[in-house]
């Protein structure tokens, strides 16, 4: 489906770079009488500018863009697992009923541009059918992408809580012996001394959660970077267990491997420009490997253990 003017839904998500397009948006809408007025003194004539069905599908793409940003930025970023991305997807796909309910009702609650241009234009109906027809298939679009994910919620929720899911109802995972892998969940059911530490670990989830939101709507954005990653905090819970659980922590380490996004990988290819330039050919593999690692993880040397190991060389 496509706007006029050849403008499709499908652009309404952007890259990782996104959010200028949403402000290039809003700005070329907010100064749109001025631009006006200059193509005028050009001789310019563009008459979608001045189609009322052609700017309430603009305005109406301001405001679904400016939405979709906000879930491309939520699943920006380190320290996100798999499942907590999947979550923000399906958080957004009920958002989308909730936007085509607003359509429909006339309230534009959730449509700020698009509301301004109806105060503007009282004389003006929305094409209320179209608009929420565009969301609806984009709801669907949504749904048939991310469909597989969906069947697996339960095996990518397994590191944070195990102790809540059918064993019997995981998937298979290589190197995981699955009837040992329902004699340790049923061994650590009861166990309060291990339970204990993922009750724990959903607490610290929720807080640090809690401590992002508040901390991004107060624009904190330096002190969201200190706060403790989600992936750090699950990984210390399950490294934390006995190895009697081998296949348990096998089976969470490998759900945690798994890529969320993107993200990570453009990363890599991004640093990896930077490392081995024109001014640094000499590199071994062996070098440059080990420059990816310390660039793209957070891992910190002990500087000071590890220059306390090197003997000292004697003086002459």
């Amino acid at each position: 489906m496509k706007l006029t003017a050849n403008i499709p839904i499908s652009c309404y998500t952007t890259k990782s770079n996104g959010c200028p397009g949403v402000r290039f948006l809003r700005r070329f809408v907010a100064c749109l009488e001025h631009e006006k007025t200059f193509l005028k003194s050009k001789d310019l004539n563009y008459p979608q500018l001045e189609d009322t069905e052609w700017l309430e599908k603009l305005h109406f793409l301001v405001d679904m863009t400016s939405h979709l940003n906000k879930l491309n930025e939520s699943l920006q970023g380190r320290g996100n697992t798999a499942l907590q991305m999947l979550e923000a997807v399906l958080s957004f796909e009920h958002k989308l009923t909730v936007f085509a309910r607003d359509i429909q009702r006339g309230k534009l609650s959730h449509f700020p541009s698009l509301r301004e241009f109806k105060e503007a234009h009282h004389d003006h109906t929305l094409n209320r059918d179209y608009l929420q027809g565009a969301i609806v298939e984009m709801q669907t679009a949504f749904g048939s992408r991310f469909c597989e994910f969906r069947k697996e919620k339960m095996t990518l929720s397994f590191p944070i809580t195990p102790l809540e899911i059918d064993p019997s109802l995981l998937s298979r995972f290589p190197g995981v012996n699955q009837a040992d892998l329902e004699m340790e969940m049923a061994d650590i059911a009861d166990k309060d001394l291990w339970g204990s530490k993922f009750k724990r670990l959903t607490a610290e989830l929720e807080d640090v959660t809690r401590q992002k939101a508040q901390l991004a709507q107060s624009h904190k954005w330096s002190e969201i970077e200190s706060l403790p990653t989600p992936e750090k905090l699950v990984y210390d819970t399950w490294n934390a267990l006995p190895d009697s659980y081998r296949n348990m922590k096998t089976y969470a380490f490998g759900v945690l491997s798994i890529f969320g996004s993107t993200y990570l990988c453009e990363q890599i290819f991004s640093n990896m420009n930077h490392i081995k330039s024109k001014y640094c050919t000499r590199l071994t593999d062996e070098s440059l490997q080990s420059c990816v690692k310390i660039k793209v993880t957070s891992y910190m040397p002990d500087v000071e253990k590890l220059t306390s190991d090197v003997q000292k060389q004697k003086s002459h």
